[in-house]
C-alpha cells in the first residue's frame, strides 16, 4: 500500500506569463488594488488544496523578479516560444515533473478565479489514467457571448469528450422558428494534462482546424487524442485590456 500511495499522481499548477502583449503590455505586472495581478492569480492557485506545487512560468525577469518577491516560484523559460502551452510544458520538464503527474495551466489574466475549479479541472485525470487532457465549459447565460469570437463554444458527446470547439456559434440552429434554442456551451482556459501527454502535443505539427481556428485544443482533436470536458458552474473573467482592471478590482474588493 505505502508504494501505491507513493505512485499517485500529484497534481501542479504552472501559471504561463509573459510581459509583451499587442493590447496590454505588462499585464501580468499591473497592479490590481496594490498588487500585481499574476500575485492574485498565484496566490488563488496556493489556496487549491488539490495542488503540490505551483509555479509562474515566463521568459521575462520582470515577471520573475516580481514573483520572487511575494515568495512565489518562478521558472525562466525561452523567449521562443509561440503558445502559453510550449512554455507550460518547458516549465514541466524544468521542474522535474513526473511523466503520470497532472499539469494544470492556469491563465496568469483570470485573477479572480474561483478555486474550486481546480479541482474540477483536474479531477478527471486523477480518476482515468488513461485520459490525457481535460478542460472546462460553462454554459452560456449571456445571449451576445454566442456569435462573439472571442468566446469559443464547444460541443462534446454524451461520454463528455470533446467533439469540436469553434469561435463561431456551434451547434447552428437551422430552424430557428422551432423551439426550444439550443444550449451553448463556452470554453474556459482551464487545461490539465498528464505530463508525458502534454510532452506529447507540443511536439504535434499544427493542425489544419488550429491553424484556421487559432485554437490549440483542436490539434488533440485532430490527432485523434480525447479531450474530458468539464461543467462548471463557475465563469471565469479574464483581463484583455486595462480597462478591464476596474471590472476585477471590484469584484476582488
Amino acid at each position: 500500500m505505502d508504494l501505491e500511495h507513493k505512485l499517485e499522481p500529484k497534481v501542479v499548477a504552472i501559471i504561463p506569463a509573459r510581459y509583451h502583449s499587442n493590447r496590454f503590455e505588462g499585464k501580468p505586472l499591473a497592479l490590481i488594488n496594490g498588487k500585481p495581478m499574476i500575485q492574485h492569480v498565484y496566490e488563488r492557485a496556493k489556496a487549491a488544496p488539490i495542488l503540490s506545487r505551483v509555479a509562474v512560468a515566463t521568459d521575462d525577469e520582470r515577471i520573475a523578479e516580481s514573483v520572487r518577491a511575494f515568495g512565489g516560484e518562478a521558472v525562466m523559460t525561452s523567449n521562443a516560444h509561440v503558445s502559453g502551452t510550449d512554455r507550460l510544458a518547458e516549465a514541466a520538464t524544468l521542474m522535474n515533473v513526473p511523466e503520470q503527474d497532472v499539469v494544470v495551466n492556469i491563465q496568469g489574466d483570470q485573477p479572480c478565479f474561483p478555486i474550486e475549479v481546480i479541482e474540477q479541472v483536474a479531477r478527471p485525470l486523477l480518476d482515468d489514467p488513461a485520459l490525457p487532457m481535460s478542460t472546462l465549459i460553462y454554459k452560456i447565460i449571456r445571449e451576445e457571448e454566442i456569435d462573439d469570437p472571442n468566446h469559443v463554444k464547444t460541443v462534446f458527446d454524451r461520454n463528455g469528450m470533446a467533439l469540436y470547439f469553434s469561435r463561431a456559434s456551434i451547434p447552428f440552429q437551422r430552424d430557428p422558428e422551432k423551439p426550444p434554442p439550443p444550449t451553448y456551451y463556452k470554453h474556459l482556459g482551464f487545461y490539465a494534462y498528464r505530463k508525458g501527454f502534454l510532452l506529447t502535443f507540443v511536439g504535434l505539427p499544427e493542425g489544419e482546424w488550429e491553424r484556421f481556428e487559432k485554437l490549440e485544443q483542436l490539434r488533440a482533436l485532430e490527432y485523434g487524442y480525447r479531450i474530458k470536458v468539464v461543467l462548471t458552474a463557475h465563469d471565469s473573467i479574464e483581463v484583455d485590456t486595462p480597462k478591464d482592471l476596474e471590472r476585477v478590482a471590484s469584484l476582488l474588493g
